[in-house]
């Protein structure tokens, strides 16, 4: 009888526990919350926003201004449409606002807005290149590091213009924050494509002073959204350098290893026609070497792919001679990505994007300690060679 009274109490007791669990005090109503996406971050480019922010003669020195916009989805924006496309209202509604600072600006916009913002869906943070060049980033992106209701795996960007302008689509259904996201996932497929830069890698790179890219997107006038290079940030000043272009960035890809596919468009020497070659593997070493107080660097790429497509119609992709100069040819090609970067980021911006001075550090610890200071500058002075072969393992049997 006296079990039976004990297993009775703990039943009530679970049962109990239950139902305290049915509600939350903290829990939030999807409906009472506008879900924040999206942010992007420009320079105020405004004359009378700059006037006023100068204040009253003997005040506090102007202070530059940003602008702030956020990609809100809401219950309104997701939960109803019509069936006539061109009255259909958008999925997504951007709200902006302009201060000196970014929490407060952020606050400021309670003023316009009838949603509680939450930022714990954001996706992405685009920052504009005007921006990007005239302030640390460090400064930038500082309150989204410390903010808890940021997600760590939030995406970063720039842009080489507006970055509120990759935040806008002509598309109704279309929600432009979660596209960017999406195409990051082309990353398997392109050199032309970086991988996903996230608030966590980010933060370590400001961190230790190390220079680093950021995937670039740019808006057309009808609206539409690419991926077009990369933007150079300068360790020491964690600013904006400059921008690689598409094909620099395909080199710099090269040079690191770190694509995972991709096309190489050669031209066959023997007939002027195109070869594509697509890559099914690379891999790159950055080799230092010290002699004396002089510091080099030897970049061994290797990569096994296939012929994709070719031009050459009078050969057949089987034969020896047709492969090897497939090879060649995309071989050079490679060669003239890596030659033509390497002298952008070394004499143009001297800038270390590419992580010579990573490996350099892990082989030769001392020297690095005594050069990593100014390692921008050193290492645009440094030789640098490189190696390239490529080996078609794959070539089709189209024309066997």
């Amino acid at each position: 009888m006296k079990r039976v009274t004990v297993r009775n109490l703990l039943i009530s007791l679970l049962v109990l526990s239950l139902l305290s669990l049915t509600g939350c005090w903290s829990s939030k109503e999807i409906e009472d919350l506008g879900l924040v996406v999206g942010t992007s971050l420009d320079l105020d480019t405004q004359e009378e926003s700059r006037e006023e922010s100068a204040g009253q003669a003997g005040g506090p020195p102007r202070r530059d201004r940003i602008t702030i916009t956020n990609q809100f989805v809401t219950a309104e924006t997701t939960g109803k449409g019509t069936k006539n496309a061109s009255s259909q209202p958008k999925a997504y509604n951007n709200v902006s606002e302009t201060g000196d600072a970014i929490l407060p600006t952020l606050r400021n916009m309670i003023l316009r807005i009838e949603k509680r913002a939450f930022a714990e869906h954001s996706k992405v943070i685009i920052i504009g290149g005007d921006l990007a060049r005239a302030l640390d980033l460090q400064k930038i992106l500082d309150f989204f590091i410390r903010e808890q209701e940021m997600r760590p795996s939030c995406l970063l960007l720039s842009a080489q213009n507006r970055a509120s302008q990759t935040l806008d689509s002509k598309k109704p259904m279309e929600v432009p924050a979660f596209k960017l996201v999406e195409m990051t996932h082309g990353h398997g497929r392109t050199t032309k494509i970086l991988p996903p830069a996230t608030l966590t890698k980010i933060e370590g790179k400001l961190h230790s002073g190390t220079s680093f890219l950021l995937q670039n997107v740019v808006s057309s006038a009808n609206g539409d959204i690419k991926f077009e290079g990369a933007a150079v940030i300068e360790g020491k000043t964690r600013k904006l350098r400059g921008f690689l272009n598409e094909k620099e960035l395909e080199g710099l890809t090269w040079i690191t290893g770190e694509g995972k596919g991709g096309l190489v468009k050669s031209v066959d020497k023997k007939t002027g026609e195109p070869i594509i070659y697509e890559v099914l593997s690379m891999k790159s070493k950055i080799k230092p070497r010290v002699d004396g107080n002089t510091i080099s660097f030897k970049i061994e790429i290797e990569s096994e792919g296939r012929i994709a497509e070719h031009w050459v119609v009078s050969e057949k992709t089987i034969e020896t001679d047709f492969l090897k100069r497939a090879e060649k040819a995309a071989e050079e090609e490679v060669e003239r990505l890596v030659e033509h970067v390497l002298d952008k980021i070394q004499h143009e911006y001297k800038t270390d994007v590419a992580g010579f001075g990573n490996k350099l550090r892990i082989a030769y610890p001392h020297v690095w300690k005594a050069v990593k200071k100014d390692w921008d500058q050193t290492f645009s002075e440094v030789p640098i060679r490189y190696e390239v072969n490529l080996t078609i393992k794959d070539y089709g049997t189209a024309d066997e």
